[in-house]
């Protein structure tokens, strides 16, 4: 009697287990393939489209080589070229130097308040990229408060050269905070022993572990600029470039193939830039080892004094734009009547999609960053914490790069000539909030990912091998231990997919329709409706949203990680 009965538990024990083994195997063999799946569907074929769009020999779709030959040849093509590549090259080489003098300030100086200038200094982060441009206009345009400062308007060269840089000085600041934080005190205490300057120890030392940054952040301000249509579109004038070329050609002219081949066009730089960006860190050397010290900095005078100036002048130029945008975004009738109203944004007196634009943002928004996260951080532990599938990891890891080298222009037109077609079965989708939400995700989905990855790969392999030796299944492993742990990295995930999302207007705005208008969308409409007034409250209504919701999420948190994180405490003594 007791022989069968252990007879039976050893079976009812051996069905756990395999029930077990065979959820874990749909868990993570599933999971790779749908995820291998979306990303073909959101990535791959909407840039495959693009080329096969660009060198269709169909006239009614690319024209072929033939096509490309001519608009390449052309002089209109030159001159939009070299427009382009001017003023990003003129925005790369006055960001990067102020944006690393500016994370030199923050990371190694004693200069007070850093927390406040840093919080300055991201503010355009929130912000869509129209709302700088829109602050010109009203600091230096025809009417603007500071008219006299330009013997010329500001529209033109100038005025999108000063749009992007405000726009992109957050993006370059980001990268080089990073580097310039990752620093061995024993190395600076060495120099200082050889009787080595201070010039002599930034040249032998910090430039040495830091130049890598300084090229990724040269090519990420170059991408931004050369693919972003936003500040040109309000302060460029006569001034023409690609982006806005490849924006008419669609939306203005439906010429698509024409569209496509600007689109491939724009994706070069891009691709040149991840390309060298990924030799470089292959030759770059770790300056950080397991023995490093925290390099903490000595008190200077006359160094932090001089640093604090710059921050403060910088700081106080971002402030002064985007104070302004939001004070003109008050002003009943510029500049006739400066008095105080609200009514800007009540945005029902003029075209441009208003609340139901703003409203549609947040859906967009939240749906991204809920259903986004969700989907990224699993991806990304099926890749860093699952074993097997070597080609499937691959495939997932390839895709997963791609969109860091696609400009969110370029995204956008994919999108456009992919779900468009007639014959896909995914054609219902266009124009939808669910091709939005997908568009979003695709285009932020590497950042994310690398963030995903970053938390997941400090968690030592013990905790999947624990699972299995229990015979734990795997996804309740995953949502029981490696959440809870990895809270941090998915909450800033969340609220970096939100703000994104909040703030995009490349690549939706081919794809958006009256019902799925987005506020950046709303803010371009209302400008070219000559309702700056209007496109600067819109502006300023996502710059406030974004903060609040981040400032929302950071108080949120604090209690969710007080209890998921409250193994990380270290245990009083007695």
């Amino acid at each position: 009697m007791l022989t069968a009965k252990l007879s039976l538990t050893g079976k009812g024990h051996a069905r756990r287990v395999q029930r077990a083994d065979l959820g874990d195997r749909v868990f993570v063999v599933g999971g790779k393939v749908l995820f291998l799946l979306l990303l073909v569907i959101a990535l791959l074929l909407p840039l495959l489209a693009i080329f096969w769009r660009g060198f269709s020999d169909d006239a009614g779709q690319g024209g072929g080589l033939i096509a490309a030959r001519e608009l390449l040849g052309s002089d209109n093509f030159h001159w939009l070229l070299g427009n382009s590549l001017r003023v990003s090259v003129s925005v790369a080489l006055i960001v990067v130097p102020l944006a690393y003098l500016f994370a030199y300030a923050l990371q190694r100086t004693l200069i007070p308040a850093k927390g406040v200038w840093r919080g300055i200094s991201l503010l355009p982060l929130l912000a869509p990229s129209m709302l700088p441009a829109i602050a010109l206009i009203y600091l230096f345009g025809n009417q603007g408060l500071l008219r006299g400062l330009f013997t010329d308007n500001i529209y033109g060269f100038w005025g999108i050269v000063i749009g992007e840089v405000i726009y992109t000085f957050p993006h370059a600041l980001m990268i080089l905070l990073s580097a310039l934080s990752l620093s061995d005190a024993r190395l600076f205490d060495a120099a200082s022993s050889m009787g080595a300057s201070t010039w002599r120890s930034f040249h032998s030392i910090t430039w040495p572990a830091t130049r890598q940054a300084v090229f990724a952040a040269f090519c990420l301000v170059f991408t931004l600029t050369i693919t972003d249509f936003g500040v040109p579109v309000i302060v460029g004038g006569d001034y023409q470039v690609l982006a806005i070329e490849a924006y008419k050609a669609v939306v203005g002219q439906q010429q698509f193939g024409r569209g496509a081949l600007i689109g491939m066009v724009l994706l070069v730089p891009a691709l040149i830039s991840f390309s060298m960006d990924a030799w470089l860190r292959r030759r770059q050397r770790s300056s950080m080892s397991g023995r490093a010290q925290v390099l903490t900095p000595q008190p200077s005078r006359g160094r932090d004094g001089c640093y604090l100036l710059i921050v403060m002048l910088i700081c106080g130029c971002l402030l002064a734009v985007l104070g302004m945008a939001v004070f003109s975004s008050l002003v009943k009738f510029w500049p006739y009547n400066l008095s105080l109203s609200f009514k800007h944004y009540l945005f029902s007196e003029t075209a441009g999609g208003g609340w139901l634009a703003y409203r549609n943002s947040l859906v967009l928004a939240s749906c991204s960053a809920v259903v986004g996260s969700a989907l990224i951080f699993t991806g990304a532990y099926l890749m860093e914490k699952t074993h097997g599938q070597p080609a499937l990891n691959l495939a997932l890891r390839i895709l997963t790069f791609i969109p860091m080298a696609v400009p969110g222009l370029v995204l956008g037109l994919g999108y456009v000539f992919f779900f468009n077609l007639p014959d896909n079965p995914l054609h219902s989708l266009y124009g939808s909030m669910a091709l939005l939400v997908i568009c979003t995700i695709a285009h932020y989905l590497t950042t994310a990912h690398m963030t995903a990855t970053t938390a997941l790969r400090q968690l030592d392999s013990e905790f999947e091998a624990a699972a299995r030796s229990l015979k734990a299944p795997l996804y309740r492993h995953y949502l029981r231990v490696t959440l809870p742990i990895c809270l941090p990295a998915l909450l800033d995930i969340i609220r970096y997919l939100f703000v994104s999302a909040m703030t995009t207007v490349s690549a939706a705005i081919f794809l958006y329709s009256p019902d799925s208008i987005l506020a950046a969308v709303a803010v371009l409409n209302m400008d070219d409706a000559g309702n700056v007034g209007g496109a600067a409250a819109m502006s300023t209504l996502i710059l406030f949203t974004s903060a609040a919701v981040s400032l929302l999420l950071a108080w949120v948190s604090r209690g969710l990680l007080r209890r998921s994180q409250a193994w990380r405490q270290s245990t009083p003594t007695c």
